[in-house]
C-alpha cells in the first residue's frame, strides 16, 4: 500500500530539515516555501499590521535558519516554527508600540456578490473583531490566534509556546470572554453611533 501524502510529506520535511541542517540553503527554501503563509498568518494577526507582519516573518525565518541545529525532529516543525513566529511578532510590537492596524484583511465573502451596504457592514466587523483582537494582552492573544485562525490543538499550542496545556486552557477561555466583552462593547457603541 503507498504512503498517504500526509506520510510522504512529513518523510519530504525530515529530509528538507536534515539537509538544511547540513547547510542546504534551496532545501531550507522550499520549508520556508512550506510554512510560509501559516507563519505570515499567525504574525500578522498578532501584528495586525503588513509590513511589521512581513517583518516578523522575515526574522522568524532568519532566527529559524540560525538556530536549525536546535530543532529536534521529535516535535513539529510547524510548533517550532509558530512559536519563534509568535516571539518575533511580540518583538516586533514592543519595538514598534503599534496598537491597531491600518490596512484591511481580505474578506472571504459567502455571497458571491454582495452589495455595497453588506460589504461595508462586513468591512466594518472585520475591523471591529480585528481590533478586539489586537487589544487582547499578548500571551492571550497569542494562544487565540494559534487556537482559533491557525487550528493548533491545545497539546501543539503548548508545545509552540512551551507552556502547559493548562495554561493554553485558561488563556484560550480568558481571550475568549475577554473579546465577547469587548465585542460587545464595541456593537452596541456602533449601534449608538448609528442612531
Amino acid at each position: 500500500m503507498p504512503p498517504t501524502a500526509t506520510a510522504i510529506s512529513t518523510i519530504d520535511e525530515e529530509e528538507l530539515v536534515f539537509q538544511s541542517q547540513h547547510g542546504d540553503r534551496s532545501a531550507y527554501g522550499e520549508l520556508v516555501r512550506l510554512h510560509a503563509n501559516g507563519v505570515m498568518n499567525i504574525v500578522y494577526r498578532m501584528c495586525g499590521d503588513a509590513q511589521l507582519a512581513e517583518d516578523a516573518a522575515q526574522e522568524t525565518f532568519l532566527q529559524a535558519w540560525l538556530n536549525l541545529n536546535s530543532y529536534r525532529p521529535q516535535s513539529s516543525l510547524r510548533n517550532w516554527l509558530y512559536r519563534i513566529a509568535v516571539n518575533a511578532a511580540t518583538d516586533m510590537l514592543r519595538k514598534e508600540k503599534h496598537l491597531l492596524p491600518d490596512a484591511m484583511e481580505d474578506l472571504q465573502l459567502s455571497d458571491a456578490r454582495p452589495g455595497p451596504e453588506m460589504m461595508f457592514v462586513k468591512l466594518e466587523q472585520a475591523a471591529l473583531v480585528r481590533g478586539a483582537v489586537l487589544s487582547l494582552p499578548e500571551a492571550c492573544r497569542a494562544v487565540l490566534v494559534l487556537r482559533e485562525y491557525e487550528g493548533l490543538s491545545y497539546q501543539e499550542i503548548s508545545t509552540a509556546l512551551d507552556i502547559p496545556v493548562g495554561t493554553v486552557m485558561s488563556r484560550l477561555n480568558y481571550a475568549r470572554n475577554l473579546l465577547k466583552e469587548r465585542l460587545k462593547v464595541q456593537m452596541v457603541t456602533a449601534e449608538v453611533e448609528n442612531v
